[in-house]
Protein backbone atom coordinates (compact mmCIF):
# COMPACT_ATOMS: atom_id res chain seq x y z
CA UNK A 1 0.00 0.00 0.00
CA UNK A 2 1.59 3.45 -1.18
CA UNK A 3 1.77 6.08 1.76
CA UNK A 4 -1.38 8.23 0.03
CA UNK A 5 -3.51 5.07 -0.17
CA UNK A 6 -2.23 4.47 3.55
CA UNK A 7 -3.59 8.16 4.67
CA UNK A 8 -7.18 7.34 2.81
CA UNK A 9 -7.47 4.01 4.60
CA UNK A 10 -6.79 6.14 8.26
CA UNK A 11 -9.00 8.24 7.69
CA UNK A 12 -11.85 5.67 6.91
CA UNK A 13 -10.91 4.42 10.15
CA UNK A 14 -11.70 7.65 11.77
CA UNK A 15 -15.06 8.65 9.98
CA UNK A 16 -18.01 7.38 8.53
CA UNK A 17 -17.36 6.94 4.46
CA UNK A 18 -18.87 10.05 3.20
CA UNK A 19 -16.77 12.14 6.25
CA UNK A 20 -13.41 10.02 5.40
CA UNK A 21 -13.91 11.04 1.10
CA UNK A 22 -14.68 14.67 1.59
CA UNK A 23 -11.92 14.52 3.55
CA UNK A 24 -9.46 13.15 1.18
CA UNK A 25 -10.41 15.50 -0.96
CA UNK A 26 -9.84 18.26 0.99
CA UNK A 27 -6.17 16.51 2.10
CA UNK A 28 -5.10 15.49 -1.49
CA UNK A 29 -4.60 18.76 -2.98
CA UNK A 30 -2.40 20.01 -0.46
CA UNK A 31 -0.26 17.57 -0.61
CA UNK A 32 0.20 17.17 -4.19
CA UNK A 33 1.12 21.00 -3.74
CA UNK A 34 3.64 20.91 -0.52
CA UNK A 35 4.69 17.16 -1.89
CA UNK A 36 8.51 16.60 -0.66
CA UNK A 37 11.39 15.42 -3.68
CA UNK A 38 13.98 14.40 -1.16
CA UNK A 39 14.66 12.79 2.14
CA UNK A 40 16.53 12.57 4.91
CA UNK A 41 19.77 10.68 4.80
CA UNK A 42 19.23 10.23 8.49
CA UNK A 43 17.49 11.79 11.62
CA UNK A 44 19.83 12.24 14.15
CA UNK A 45 23.28 11.53 15.40
CA UNK A 46 25.95 11.76 18.34
CA UNK A 47 26.45 15.78 17.90
CA UNK A 48 22.70 16.16 18.96
CA UNK A 49 21.44 17.49 22.28
CA UNK A 50 18.41 19.75 22.43
CA UNK A 51 17.54 23.32 24.40
CA UNK A 52 13.90 23.58 26.01
CA UNK A 53 13.23 27.61 26.74
CA UNK A 54 10.38 30.01 26.79
CA UNK A 55 11.32 32.30 23.79
CA UNK A 56 11.70 34.47 26.25
CA UNK A 57 13.44 32.76 29.33
CA UNK A 58 16.18 35.72 28.82
CA UNK A 59 14.78 39.67 28.62
CA UNK A 60 17.15 42.45 27.76
CA UNK A 61 16.22 46.56 27.22
CA UNK A 62 15.67 47.23 23.30
CA UNK A 63 15.78 43.91 21.96
CA UNK A 64 13.24 41.24 21.83
CA UNK A 65 13.09 38.75 24.14
CA UNK A 66 13.78 35.85 20.46
CA UNK A 67 16.81 38.27 19.58
CA UNK A 68 17.85 37.86 23.55
CA UNK A 69 17.48 33.76 23.22
CA UNK A 70 19.24 33.67 19.78
CA UNK A 71 22.32 35.63 21.26
CA UNK A 72 22.45 33.32 24.70
CA UNK A 73 22.60 30.06 22.25
CA UNK A 74 24.97 31.35 19.60
CA UNK A 75 27.32 33.25 22.34
CA UNK A 76 26.57 30.68 25.42
CA UNK A 77 25.93 27.25 24.10
CA UNK A 78 27.54 27.67 20.18
CA UNK A 79 27.72 24.52 19.06
CA UNK A 80 26.54 22.11 22.50
CA UNK A 81 22.84 22.15 21.29
CA UNK A 82 21.76 21.16 18.00
CA UNK A 83 18.02 22.12 18.23
CA UNK A 84 15.93 24.31 20.31
CA UNK A 85 12.77 24.25 21.43
CA UNK A 86 10.98 27.44 21.56
CA UNK A 87 7.91 26.35 23.61
CA UNK A 88 5.20 27.78 22.42
CA UNK A 89 5.48 31.49 20.70
CA UNK A 90 1.84 32.52 19.59
CA UNK A 91 -0.63 34.15 20.97
CA UNK A 92 -2.33 33.18 24.06
CA UNK A 93 -4.53 33.92 26.86
CA UNK A 94 -3.67 31.26 29.47
CA UNK A 95 -1.04 28.24 30.96
CA UNK A 96 2.14 30.49 29.91
CA UNK A 97 1.41 29.67 25.88
CA UNK A 98 -0.40 26.52 25.95
CA UNK A 99 -3.93 28.15 25.85
CA UNK A 100 -3.35 28.99 21.96
CA UNK A 101 -5.55 31.90 20.89
CA UNK A 102 -3.81 32.24 17.14
CA UNK A 103 -1.88 29.06 15.55
CA UNK A 104 -0.45 30.59 12.71
CA UNK A 105 1.11 34.48 14.80
CA UNK A 106 4.36 35.13 16.36
CA UNK A 107 3.78 36.85 19.81
CA UNK A 108 4.65 40.36 19.15
CA UNK A 109 5.73 41.33 22.30
CA UNK A 110 8.46 38.65 21.39
CA UNK A 111 9.45 39.10 17.76
CA UNK A 112 8.19 38.12 14.97
CA UNK A 113 8.39 35.13 12.24
CA UNK A 114 11.92 36.81 10.66
CA UNK A 115 13.05 35.93 14.46
CA UNK A 116 12.43 32.46 14.66
CA UNK A 117 13.90 32.45 11.09
CA UNK A 118 17.13 33.93 12.00
CA UNK A 119 17.33 31.46 14.81
CA UNK A 120 16.92 28.92 12.51
CA UNK A 121 20.04 29.96 10.30
CA UNK A 122 21.90 28.44 13.17
CA UNK A 123 19.60 26.03 15.04
CA UNK A 124 17.34 23.61 14.55
CA UNK A 125 14.43 24.19 16.09
CA UNK A 126 11.09 22.50 17.38
CA UNK A 127 7.39 23.87 17.58
CA UNK A 128 4.71 22.90 20.01
CA UNK A 129 1.18 21.66 17.89
CA UNK A 130 -1.04 22.39 21.14
CA UNK A 131 -3.98 19.99 19.19
CA UNK A 132 -5.70 19.05 22.39
CA UNK A 133 -7.15 22.58 23.25
CA UNK A 134 -7.65 26.07 22.08
CA UNK A 135 -7.62 28.85 23.51
CA UNK A 136 -11.67 29.89 24.85
CA UNK A 137 -10.29 33.43 23.14
CA UNK A 138 -9.50 31.68 20.02
CA UNK A 139 -12.02 32.52 16.83
CA UNK A 140 -13.17 28.77 16.96
CA UNK A 141 -14.53 29.11 19.85
CA UNK A 142 -15.65 32.45 20.02
CA UNK A 143 -17.82 31.28 17.00
CA UNK A 144 -18.80 27.96 18.83
CA UNK A 145 -20.68 30.80 21.38
CA UNK A 146 -22.45 32.83 18.43
CA UNK A 147 -23.63 29.28 17.11
CA UNK A 148 -21.50 29.90 13.85
CA UNK A 149 -19.99 27.60 11.62
CA UNK A 150 -17.12 26.60 11.32
CA UNK A 151 -16.43 26.61 14.90
CA UNK A 152 -19.77 25.45 16.17
CA UNK A 153 -18.87 21.68 15.91
CA UNK A 154 -15.16 22.49 16.83
CA UNK A 155 -15.42 21.46 20.78
CA UNK A 156 -17.52 19.25 22.63
CA UNK A 157 -20.88 19.92 24.69
CA UNK A 158 -21.96 17.21 26.93
CA UNK A 159 -24.85 16.72 28.95
CA UNK A 160 -23.42 17.14 32.32
CA UNK A 161 -26.04 14.45 33.67
CA UNK A 162 -23.92 11.59 31.64
CA UNK A 163 -21.68 9.50 33.82
CA UNK A 164 -18.07 10.56 33.22
CA UNK A 165 -16.02 9.09 36.06
CA UNK A 166 -14.29 7.40 33.56
CA UNK A 167 -12.15 9.94 32.51
CA UNK A 168 -8.78 10.06 33.36
CA UNK A 169 -7.87 12.93 34.84
CA UNK A 170 -4.80 15.16 34.75
CA UNK A 171 -6.21 17.94 37.08
CA UNK A 172 -8.70 18.59 40.08
CA UNK A 173 -10.61 21.03 38.47
CA UNK A 174 -14.59 19.69 36.94
CA UNK A 175 -13.97 18.45 33.64
CA UNK A 176 -16.84 20.40 32.11
CA UNK A 177 -17.26 24.29 31.98
CA UNK A 178 -20.67 25.91 31.68
CA UNK A 179 -20.22 28.65 28.99
CA UNK A 180 -23.64 30.82 27.66
CA UNK A 181 -23.97 30.17 24.37
CA UNK A 182 -26.45 31.39 21.37
CA UNK A 183 -28.27 28.08 21.74
CA UNK A 184 -28.21 28.70 25.25
CA UNK A 185 -26.17 27.90 28.86
CA UNK A 186 -23.67 24.55 27.17
CA UNK A 187 -21.13 22.73 29.13
CA UNK A 188 -18.03 22.00 27.47
CA UNK A 189 -15.22 19.92 27.58
CA UNK A 190 -12.39 21.52 29.38
CA UNK A 191 -9.46 18.65 30.21
CA UNK A 192 -7.00 21.49 31.99
CA UNK A 193 -8.60 24.69 32.26
CA UNK A 194 -11.95 26.80 32.01
CA UNK A 195 -9.76 28.76 29.44
CA UNK A 196 -8.36 25.36 27.26
CA UNK A 197 -11.69 24.21 25.35
CA UNK A 198 -10.61 20.87 24.11
CA UNK A 199 -11.08 20.97 20.35
CA UNK A 200 -13.40 17.87 18.45
CA UNK A 201 -11.46 15.52 16.48
CA UNK A 202 -14.70 13.39 15.50
CA UNK A 203 -15.06 16.57 13.46
CA UNK A 204 -12.65 16.05 10.46
CA UNK A 205 -12.25 19.55 9.85
CA UNK A 206 -10.94 19.61 13.17
CA UNK A 207 -7.99 16.97 11.96
CA UNK A 208 -7.81 18.92 8.57
CA UNK A 209 -7.09 22.52 9.99
CA UNK A 210 -4.22 21.10 12.35
CA UNK A 211 -2.56 18.99 9.71
CA UNK A 212 -2.72 22.80 7.79
CA UNK A 213 -1.41 23.84 10.89
CA UNK A 214 1.54 21.25 11.07
CA UNK A 215 2.34 21.62 7.69
CA UNK A 216 2.53 25.57 7.95
CA UNK A 217 5.24 25.01 10.88
CA UNK A 218 7.43 22.17 8.74
CA UNK A 219 7.62 24.95 5.86
CA UNK A 220 8.45 27.29 8.76
CA UNK A 221 11.50 25.74 9.63
CA UNK A 222 10.68 23.28 11.92
CA UNK A 223 12.82 20.35 12.12
CA UNK A 224 10.44 18.97 14.59
CA UNK A 225 6.91 18.94 16.34
CA UNK A 226 6.03 18.24 19.63
CA UNK A 227 1.99 16.78 20.41
CA UNK A 228 0.94 18.68 22.99
CA UNK A 229 -1.29 16.50 25.68
CA UNK A 230 -2.06 13.99 22.58
CA UNK A 231 -2.99 11.41 24.89
CA UNK A 232 -6.07 13.51 25.57
CA UNK A 233 -7.19 13.92 21.59
CA UNK A 234 -10.01 12.14 21.26
CA UNK A 235 -12.96 11.41 23.51
CA UNK A 236 -15.51 8.81 23.98
CA UNK A 237 -18.08 8.86 27.24
CA UNK A 238 -17.89 5.65 29.05
CA UNK A 239 -14.29 5.67 28.60
CA UNK A 240 -10.93 7.08 29.86
CA UNK A 241 -10.85 8.73 26.75
CA UNK A 242 -6.95 8.06 27.53
CA UNK A 243 -4.74 6.70 24.44
CA UNK A 244 -7.92 5.94 22.43
CA UNK A 245 -7.30 3.92 19.16
CA UNK A 246 -8.53 7.12 17.14
CA UNK A 247 -5.31 9.31 18.96
CA UNK A 248 -2.75 6.55 17.77
CA UNK A 249 -4.42 6.58 14.30
CA UNK A 250 -4.33 10.87 13.87
CA UNK A 251 -1.03 10.50 14.95
CA UNK A 252 -0.21 7.83 12.50
CA UNK A 253 -2.11 9.83 10.16
CA UNK A 254 -0.01 12.80 10.87
CA UNK A 255 3.08 10.98 10.40
CA UNK A 256 2.47 9.70 7.44
CA UNK A 257 1.88 13.30 5.56
CA UNK A 258 4.98 15.06 7.17
CA UNK A 259 6.39 11.89 5.09
CA UNK A 260 4.88 13.41 1.80
CA UNK A 261 5.71 16.91 2.83
CA UNK A 262 8.11 17.16 5.03
CA UNK A 263 10.02 13.79 5.47
CA UNK A 264 13.09 15.39 7.82
CA UNK A 265 10.33 16.30 10.31
CA UNK A 266 9.66 14.28 13.58
CA UNK A 267 6.94 14.22 15.54
CA UNK A 268 7.43 13.62 19.22
CA UNK A 269 4.84 12.85 21.48
CA UNK A 270 4.45 14.13 24.85
CA UNK A 271 2.36 11.99 27.01
CA UNK A 272 3.26 12.25 31.16
CA UNK A 273 2.05 9.05 31.92
CA UNK A 274 3.45 5.10 32.81
CA UNK A 275 5.89 4.00 30.78
CA UNK A 276 4.04 1.19 28.55
CA UNK A 277 1.45 3.72 28.12
CA UNK A 278 4.08 6.39 26.81
CA UNK A 279 6.07 4.03 24.61
CA UNK A 280 2.65 2.81 23.07
CA UNK A 281 3.42 6.01 20.59
CA UNK A 282 5.73 4.33 18.84
CA UNK A 283 3.30 2.37 17.69
CA UNK A 284 5.09 -0.40 15.63
CA UNK A 285 7.73 2.27 14.27
CA UNK A 286 4.68 3.46 12.03
CA UNK A 287 3.79 6.57 14.84
CA UNK A 288 5.92 8.88 16.35
CA UNK A 289 9.71 9.02 15.74
CA UNK A 290 10.10 10.30 19.19
CA UNK A 291 8.90 10.18 23.03
CA UNK A 292 9.81 11.90 25.78
CA UNK A 293 11.62 9.58 28.24
CA UNK A 294 9.41 10.09 31.60
CA UNK A 295 10.29 7.96 33.94
CA UNK A 296 13.85 9.51 33.80
CA UNK A 297 13.71 12.72 35.79
CA UNK A 298 11.56 11.15 38.84
CA UNK A 299 13.63 8.20 39.01
CA UNK A 300 17.52 10.24 38.92
CA UNK A 301 16.00 12.69 41.56
CA UNK A 302 15.38 9.51 43.50
CA UNK A 303 18.15 7.83 43.07
CA UNK A 304 20.43 11.12 43.22
CA UNK A 305 18.79 11.95 46.59
CA UNK A 306 18.73 8.53 48.71
CA UNK A 307 22.02 7.66 47.01
CA UNK A 308 20.86 3.80 45.91
CA UNK A 309 20.76 3.84 42.18
CA UNK A 310 18.38 0.65 42.40
CA UNK A 311 15.40 2.15 40.75
CA UNK A 312 16.97 3.46 37.77
CA UNK A 313 19.05 0.60 37.58
CA UNK A 314 16.07 -1.54 37.26
CA UNK A 315 14.33 0.50 35.27
CA UNK A 316 17.21 1.31 32.91
CA UNK A 317 17.94 -3.08 32.77
CA UNK A 318 14.40 -3.39 32.08
CA UNK A 319 14.11 -1.14 29.97
CA UNK A 320 13.37 -2.43 26.04
CA UNK A 321 14.82 -0.23 23.00
CA UNK A 322 13.04 1.82 20.48
CA UNK A 323 11.81 0.70 17.01
CA UNK A 324 13.61 1.12 14.27
CA UNK A 325 13.94 4.45 13.21
CA UNK A 326 12.49 6.01 16.39
CA UNK A 327 14.46 6.87 19.80
CA UNK A 328 14.13 8.36 22.94
CA UNK A 329 14.35 12.02 24.35
CA UNK A 330 16.28 12.01 27.57
CA UNK A 331 15.50 15.17 29.43
CA UNK A 332 15.42 15.92 33.33
CA UNK A 333 13.69 19.23 33.40
CA UNK A 334 11.48 21.25 31.10
CA UNK A 335 8.74 23.73 31.57
CA UNK A 336 6.43 21.80 33.52
CA UNK A 337 6.84 19.89 36.64
CA UNK A 338 8.60 16.92 37.24
CA UNK A 339 5.93 14.37 36.18
CA UNK A 340 5.51 11.50 38.92
CA UNK A 341 3.01 9.19 36.93
CA UNK A 342 5.71 7.51 35.47
CA UNK A 343 6.72 6.14 38.67
CA UNK A 344 3.51 3.75 38.56
CA UNK A 345 4.50 0.19 38.91
CA UNK A 346 8.23 1.09 39.66
CA UNK A 347 8.10 3.01 42.80
CA UNK A 348 6.04 2.33 45.71
CA UNK A 349 3.19 5.28 46.51
CA UNK A 350 4.04 5.55 49.28
CA UNK A 351 8.27 6.50 48.43
CA UNK A 352 6.73 9.39 45.71
CA UNK A 353 4.09 10.60 48.62
CA UNK A 354 7.23 11.01 50.51
CA UNK A 355 9.14 12.66 48.56
CA UNK A 356 6.74 15.26 47.37
CA UNK A 357 6.67 16.16 50.72
CA UNK A 358 10.55 16.40 51.33
CA UNK A 359 10.24 18.85 48.45
CA UNK A 360 7.82 20.82 49.92
CA UNK A 361 9.39 21.46 53.09
CA UNK A 362 12.47 22.40 51.13
CA UNK A 363 11.06 25.06 49.17
CA UNK A 364 8.95 23.11 46.41
CA UNK A 365 5.53 22.78 45.09
CA UNK A 366 3.04 19.72 44.40
CA UNK A 367 0.48 19.92 41.58
CA UNK A 368 -2.21 17.14 41.86
CA UNK A 369 -4.53 15.10 39.91
CA UNK A 370 -7.97 13.83 41.38
CA UNK A 371 -9.45 9.80 40.90
CA UNK A 372 -12.74 9.20 40.48
CA UNK A 373 -13.53 7.98 44.15
CA UNK A 374 -12.43 11.55 44.87
CA UNK A 375 -9.40 11.14 46.49
CA UNK A 376 -5.91 13.17 45.38
CA UNK A 377 -2.37 12.32 44.58
CA UNK A 378 0.42 13.81 43.38
CA UNK A 379 0.64 14.70 39.74
CA UNK A 380 3.87 16.52 39.70
CA UNK A 381 6.85 17.98 41.72
CA UNK A 382 7.76 21.55 41.21
CA UNK A 383 10.61 22.38 41.63
CA UNK A 384 13.76 23.45 39.37
CA UNK A 385 16.10 20.30 38.80
CA UNK A 386 19.27 22.52 40.56
CA UNK A 387 17.13 22.99 43.65
CA UNK A 388 16.23 19.45 43.92
CA UNK A 389 19.69 18.08 44.21
CA UNK A 390 20.52 19.59 47.55
CA UNK A 391 18.90 18.41 50.29
CA UNK A 392 18.52 20.57 53.71
CA UNK A 393 21.14 20.89 55.41
CA UNK A 394 23.84 20.23 52.46
CA UNK A 395 26.67 22.55 51.61
CA UNK A 396 26.63 23.90 48.04
CA UNK A 397 29.45 22.12 46.48
CA UNK A 398 27.61 18.85 47.06
CA UNK A 399 24.38 20.53 45.06
CA UNK A 400 26.84 21.19 42.14
CA UNK A 401 28.15 17.42 42.14
CA UNK A 402 25.04 15.70 42.54
CA UNK A 403 23.29 18.14 39.90
CA UNK A 404 25.69 17.50 37.36
CA UNK A 405 26.05 14.14 37.13
CA UNK A 406 22.01 14.39 37.54
CA UNK A 407 22.60 16.24 33.28
CA UNK A 408 25.49 13.64 32.93
CA UNK A 409 23.58 10.44 32.76
CA UNK A 410 21.35 11.65 30.32
CA UNK A 411 24.58 12.16 27.92
CA UNK A 412 24.88 8.64 28.39
CA UNK A 413 21.82 7.10 27.47
CA UNK A 414 20.31 5.60 24.35
CA UNK A 415 18.36 8.49 22.87
CA UNK A 416 18.84 12.18 22.38
CA UNK A 417 19.58 13.95 26.11
CA UNK A 418 17.48 17.72 26.07
CA UNK A 419 18.50 20.31 28.82
CA UNK A 420 16.01 22.82 30.14
CA UNK A 421 17.28 26.78 29.70
CA UNK A 422 17.08 26.82 33.30
CA UNK A 423 19.51 23.89 33.72
CA UNK A 424 22.63 25.00 31.99
CA UNK A 425 21.72 28.57 34.14
CA UNK A 426 21.39 26.74 37.48
CA UNK A 427 18.70 28.20 38.15
CA UNK A 428 17.39 28.28 41.83
CA UNK A 429 13.61 27.67 42.81
CA UNK A 430 11.26 30.93 41.94
CA UNK A 431 9.62 31.81 44.82
CA UNK A 432 8.76 35.42 43.41
CA UNK A 433 6.99 33.96 40.66
CA UNK A 434 5.00 31.79 42.42
CA UNK A 435 3.80 34.96 44.82
CA UNK A 436 3.69 36.75 41.60
CA UNK A 437 0.78 34.47 39.03
CA UNK A 438 -0.09 31.79 41.70
CA UNK A 439 0.93 29.11 40.10
CA UNK A 440 2.76 26.17 41.05
CA UNK A 441 4.53 25.73 37.88
CA UNK A 442 6.01 29.52 37.60
CA UNK A 443 8.48 28.06 40.29
CA UNK A 444 10.48 26.51 37.46
CA UNK A 445 9.86 29.22 34.78
CA UNK A 446 11.80 32.41 35.43
CA UNK A 447 12.65 35.10 33.16
CA UNK A 448 16.22 36.29 33.45
CA UNK A 449 17.15 39.69 32.79
CA UNK A 450 19.86 39.78 30.75
CA UNK A 451 22.70 41.68 32.48
CA UNK A 452 21.75 39.86 35.74
CA UNK A 453 22.59 36.39 34.08
CA UNK A 454 25.65 37.77 31.92
CA UNK A 455 26.89 38.93 36.02
CA UNK A 456 26.55 35.76 37.01
CA UNK A 457 27.98 34.00 33.69
CA UNK A 458 31.25 36.62 34.39
CA UNK A 459 31.79 34.81 37.79
CA UNK A 460 33.89 32.13 37.48
CA UNK A 461 32.65 30.97 41.01
CA UNK A 462 29.28 31.73 40.37
CA UNK A 463 26.44 28.46 40.10
CA UNK A 464 25.66 29.50 36.70
CA UNK A 465 29.02 29.74 35.51
CA UNK A 466 30.37 26.82 36.89
CA UNK A 467 27.20 24.54 35.42
CA UNK A 468 27.03 26.12 32.43
CA UNK A 469 31.20 25.35 31.63
CA UNK A 470 31.17 21.87 32.39
CA UNK A 471 27.96 20.77 30.96
CA UNK A 472 29.30 22.55 27.86
CA UNK A 473 32.69 20.81 28.04
CA UNK A 474 31.05 17.44 28.47
CA UNK A 475 28.47 17.81 25.48
CA UNK A 476 31.57 18.96 23.43
CA UNK A 477 32.79 15.55 24.38
CA UNK A 478 30.30 13.63 23.92
CA UNK A 479 29.67 14.58 20.03
CA UNK A 480 33.11 12.97 19.32
CA UNK A 481 31.86 9.96 20.50
CA UNK A 482 30.43 7.31 17.96
CA UNK A 483 29.08 4.89 20.72
CA UNK A 484 26.52 8.02 21.94
CA UNK A 485 24.71 8.11 18.67
CA UNK A 486 21.20 7.61 19.76
CA UNK A 487 20.78 4.18 17.26
CA UNK A 488 23.52 2.59 19.55
CA UNK A 489 22.31 0.33 21.72
CA UNK A 490 22.92 0.43 25.72
CA UNK A 491 23.49 -2.51 27.95
CA UNK A 492 23.44 -1.48 32.00
CA UNK A 493 26.54 -3.40 33.58
CA UNK A 494 25.72 -5.25 36.86
CA UNK A 495 27.95 -3.13 40.22
CA UNK A 496 27.46 -1.76 43.43
CA UNK A 497 23.73 -0.52 43.77
CA UNK A 498 25.31 2.91 44.47
CA UNK A 499 27.17 3.15 40.84
CA UNK A 500 24.74 3.21 37.63
CA UNK A 501 26.75 1.87 34.94
CA UNK A 502 25.93 1.88 31.45
CA UNK A 503 27.93 0.81 28.32
CA UNK A 504 27.35 1.79 24.73
CA UNK A 505 29.46 0.49 22.00
CA UNK A 506 32.93 0.00 23.61
CA UNK A 507 32.12 3.15 26.14
CA UNK A 508 31.68 2.63 29.38
CA UNK A 509 30.15 5.38 31.70
CA UNK A 510 29.93 4.93 35.69
CA UNK A 511 28.09 7.23 37.59
CA UNK A 512 28.50 6.79 41.96
CA UNK A 513 24.83 8.43 42.85
CA UNK A 514 25.56 7.94 46.86
CA UNK A 515 27.78 10.16 48.93
CA UNK A 516 30.30 7.19 49.81
CA UNK A 517 33.80 6.44 47.95
CA UNK A 518 33.06 3.28 45.84
CA UNK A 519 35.70 1.22 44.59
CA UNK A 520 34.37 -0.60 41.16
CA UNK A 521 36.59 -3.37 39.42
CA UNK A 522 36.90 -2.47 35.58
CA UNK A 523 39.54 -3.00 33.11
CA UNK A 524 39.45 -0.07 30.87
CA UNK A 525 41.93 1.51 27.61
CA UNK A 526 41.07 4.96 27.64
CA UNK A 527 39.71 7.57 30.01
CA UNK A 528 37.53 9.89 27.95
CA UNK A 529 36.61 11.98 30.73
CA UNK A 530 36.33 11.48 34.30
CA UNK A 531 35.32 14.31 37.98
CA UNK A 532 37.92 15.01 40.03
CA UNK A 533 36.69 12.43 42.38
CA UNK A 534 37.49 9.26 40.22
CA UNK A 535 41.18 7.30 40.77
CA UNK A 536 42.25 5.18 38.15
CA UNK A 537 44.19 2.15 38.68
CA UNK A 538 44.98 -1.20 36.91
CA UNK A 539 42.24 -3.15 37.42
CA UNK A 540 39.55 -0.62 39.18
CA UNK A 541 38.04 2.90 39.43
CA UNK A 542 37.98 4.80 42.87
CA UNK A 543 35.06 7.11 42.52
CA UNK A 544 34.40 9.36 45.64
CA UNK A 545 30.89 10.35 46.40
CA UNK A 546 28.88 11.84 43.53
CA UNK A 547 31.45 11.15 40.64
CA UNK A 548 31.28 10.24 37.27
CA UNK A 549 33.61 8.96 34.36
CA UNK A 550 33.78 7.66 30.87
CA UNK A 551 36.10 5.05 29.89
CA UNK A 552 36.93 2.86 26.68
CA UNK A 553 36.45 -0.41 27.28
Amino acid sequence: MNIHSEIRARLERLYSAKEAEDCWNTLEPLLAEAAATESPAEYWNEKDAFLITYGDSIKEEGAFPLESLTRFVRERLEDAVSLVHILPFFPYTSDDGFSIADYEKVRPDLGDWSHVTALAESHDLMFDLVLNHCSASHEWFQQFLRAEEPGKEFFHAVDPSLDLSETVRPRTHPLLTPYETAEGLRHVWTTFSADQVDLNFSNPDVLIAFLKVMMMYAARGSRMIRLDAIAFLWKEIGTSSLHLPQTHEVVKLMRDVLEVVAPQVVLLTETNVPHEENISYFGQGDEARMVYQFPLPPLLMISLRNGDATPLITWATNLEPPPEGCTFFNFTASHDGIGVRPLEGLVPQEEVNALAEELKAEGGRVNERSHPDGSTTPYELNVTYFSAMRKAGEPKEIQRKRFLLSQTIPMCLQGIPAFYLHSFTATENDQEGVARTGQNRSINRKQWEKAELDALLADPDSDSSVILHELKKRLELRQTLSEFHPDVPQHILESDPRIFAVQRGQVASLHNVSLDTVTVPLTHRDRLFADPGVTFRKDQLIMEGLSGCWVRV
